[in-house]
């Protein structure tokens, strides 16, 4: 196991803790990447102003570059600095904010009324559709935006074969379509306000909810995915959630620390600096293990256990500092609801397998359910 590799190992926390152990930002000669593994170091690195979430000689991967995903990878407030991460973010985020958990629940609801969830489209589809939905769009096109949000996020890995670049790329132009369509007539709150915000830079609104569609599909399809195996792992926990729904909200609270769907994230060093003693340079690359800070006992007492009723919770799951995630109350709220109906229907458990999604940085579990068993 490497850091790397550790994402969608079967368990990679003794080893992060092995990490911790020799040094919270130490130099991995092999991997040739500078390595943040203790709480301390994230947080510094994150926090760092000349580390950036893009290498400044490649903004775009050059996978990528010279298609429609690769502009709007381009424009994405996440994968920037600067204005081009300020103002969108300044649209975006209050926006977010304000959205009613009721009405996430009711949208979630519908579809599952509608027969339309099995569990990978209430995991995957059906988090993205929400999002459609708020956006104003109808049950369908927010079932086909969703679909299309997936093959984009596709090309955003480096383990991204040929066929879904391409399909990467198609499916960013239908998408482009779509939107800009219901830009047009915006008869949706939400989208409407995000427009006010960025009227000004339609290229940059329209590559921005696409964003948010991405971020939604993979970070809620990981939280879901992960609390449905601490249940999964824990039959006495399974039968207390089932027996309370109320613990639904703190399960996924402490599964986002605890086993978060985001392993690890990267920073770009963009100037020489110091950080925690060590000297790094223009070039240097930085893994910052999410993962393991959530499990340093510096941050949290009793990292190792899955506690409901954790005290000063502490998380580096949604990013922290100036790339925080906008949508965390968002997906959280989305989870919630899925994952309330996920058991109001009472998976057969005993059925269920899964593998973890190839990544170099995601744990997102894929269920399948083995027949006659």
């Amino acid at each position: 196991m490497d850091p790397i590799t550790a994402a969608t190992h079967s368990d990679p926390y003794p080893y992060y803790a092995s990490l911790r152990a020799g040094g919270g930002l130490v130099f991995d000669p092999q991997l040739k990447l500078w390595i943040a593994s203790s709480a301390e170091a994230a947080c510094a690195v994150l926090r760092h102003a000349d580390c950036h979430v893009r290498p400044a000689h490649e903004p775009v991967p050059k996978a990528i570059a010279d298609g429609p995903a690769g502009r709007v990878f381009g424009r994405l407030m996440r994968m920037n600095e600067g204005e081009r991460q300020r103002c969108p973010r300044s649209a975006i985020a209050p926006a977010l904010q304000d959205i009613d958990p009721q009405q996430v629940k009711a949208l979630v609801r519908a579809r599952f009324n509608e027969g339309a969830e099995d569990l990978h489209h209430g995991q995957f589809i059906g988090p993205a559709s929400v999002i459609a939905a708020l956006l104003g769009f109808s049950p369908a096109e927010s079932h086909l935006i969703s679909e299309l949000t997936g093959d984009f996020v596709a090309c955003l890995s480096p383990l991204s074969q040929t066929a879904q670049l391409d399909a990467a790329h198609r499916a960013t132009g239908q998408l482009q379509t779509l939107i800009r369509e219901r830009i047009e007539a915006p008869d949706s709150p939400l989208l409407a306000r995000i427009c006010q915000g960025l009227e000004a830079d339609p290229d940059s609104l329209i590559a921005n909810l696409i964003g948010l569609l991405s971020q939604t599909y993979e970070a809620t399809a990981g939280l879901i995915g992960n609390a449905l195996l601490a249940l999964i792992r824990d039959p006495a926990l399974r039968r207390a959630v089932m027996a309370d729904p109320t613990q639904i909200s703190p399960l996924l609270a402490e599964v986002q620390r605890f086993d978060p769907g985001v392993q690890n994230t990267r920073r770009f060093v963009a100037a020489p600096c110091e950080i925690l003693g060590a000297t790094l340079n223009s070039g240097d690359v930085i893994l910052v293990l999410l993962a393991s800070a959530n499990r340093d006992p510096l941050l949290n007492p009793q990292p190792d256990v899955l506690l409901l009723d954790r005290p000063n919770r502490r998380s580096f799951s949604f990013g922290i500092g100036r790339h925080e995630c906008p949508g965390q109350t968002l997906a959280l709220s989305i989870a919630h609801a899925t994952l309330e109906m996920m058991l109001e229907r009472e998976p057969r458990w005993d059925r269920l397998t899964w593998r973890y999604r190839p990544s170099l940085n995601g744990r997102i579990p894929i269920f399948s359910d083995r027949p006659g068993h």
